[in-house]
């Protein structure tokens, strides 16, 4: 039986499984109705992908639209079709000074805005197909530049052929089109062989846990116990301000209707929380200082919790 789960869980996703893969194996061990992940890892790639349940996929864009950070091992020397070492190696280069010194010059280069072109190896859909069918069939499109934002980018190791960066970037970053990028600036072409998704904002660094340390309480404590890792829906929008209505405000917007609070805002987007200090939703602040109802939750009472059988 399927129950009404409420909440968010931040597994670790192993290596060798889709994200739709492990989000399917989590919703079964939870029984749970509806589910969904915020925005996918590459089979090869392990660490951080928040799993939403319930009335947490209703904020599970805020997700999706947040900052993340990732431990990459690169590998230079050679390029592959994917960009990862699932692909096959279409250019192998002689690896030429290439020093901790040249490494950081040309990261330089890609701080801050860039544009990046996505690779076709990619779900992004082209006339309504992912582009990865088409480049299974050796079929490439042009594809238009995406602008994105690398906040921070760090070498942590380099190791003959092999360096570790940590990267801290914004949405839609792609990091084997980054590392191909860098190893196409030093000249000797590069690919990645380890990907992981160390913090997805706004989590930071928090405990994930993986598939067999849920499966071993599913088994030995039985599925009330899986419940306790589960963080609260409105860890999701944790980073917003926080607005207290009162009864008869929280009434109105919860009937679609504007309403005024007492404090100046000067965020776009605002917790919205009862009287008696309920989260039940994100709302708008619009150019007078109204705040409108953006997402709300469909009960007041929503709390991490799978309801008694």
């Amino acid at each position: 039986m399927r129950r009404q789960i409420h909440g968010i869980l931040l597994l670790d996703k192993p290596a060798g499984v889709t994200s739709n893969g492990a989000l399917q194996r989590v919703k079964r061990l939870f029984y749970a109705k509806k589910a969904g992940h915020t925005g996918s890892l590459d089979p090869i790639a392990t660490g951080m992908l928040p799993i939403c349940f319930g009335e947490a996929t209703k904020f599970s864009q805020f997700l999706l639209e947040s900052d993340k950070s990732y431990s990459v091992v690169a590998k230079f020397g050679a390029r592959t079709t994917t960009g990862d070492c699932e692909g096959d190696i279409i250019e192998t280069q002689p690896i030429i000074g290439v020093t901790p010194v040249r490494i950081e010059q040309v990261m330089m280069k890609f701080l801050g805005e860039i544009d990046q072109i996505p690779p076709m190896f990619s779900a992004i859909k082209y006339q309504g197909r992912p582009l990865y069918e088409l480049a299974r069939r050796g079929i490439e499109i042009d594809r238009k530049p995406r602008k994105i934002k690398i906040f921070s980018l760090i070498l942590e190791k380099l190791d003959t052929d092999e360096a570790t960066f940590h990267v801290h970037c914004s949405k839609g970053t792609y990091v084997r089109t980054l590392i191909e990028d860098i190893g196409r600036e030093l000249g000797c072409g590069a690919h990645v062989i380890r990907l992981h998704r160390v913090a997805v904002a706004p989590y930071g660094k928090a405990f994930m846990h993986t598939l067999p340390a849920l499966e071993a309480i599913a088994e030995s404590r039985g599925i009330g116990e899986l419940t306790a890792c589960l963080l609260p829906v409105e860890t999701s929008v944790q980073e917003y301000p926080a607005v207290k209505l009162s009864t008869s405000a929280a009434f109105y917007l919860r009937m679609g209707q504007p309403v005024r609070t007492s404090l100046p805002l000067d965020s776009a987007l605002v917790r919205l929380v009862s009287e008696d200090a309920r989260f039940f939703g994100v709302g708008e602040v619009m150019p007078d200082g109204r705040v409108r109802p953006h997402r709300l939750l469909s009960t007041q009472d929503i709390t991490a919790s799978v309801p008694e059988t």
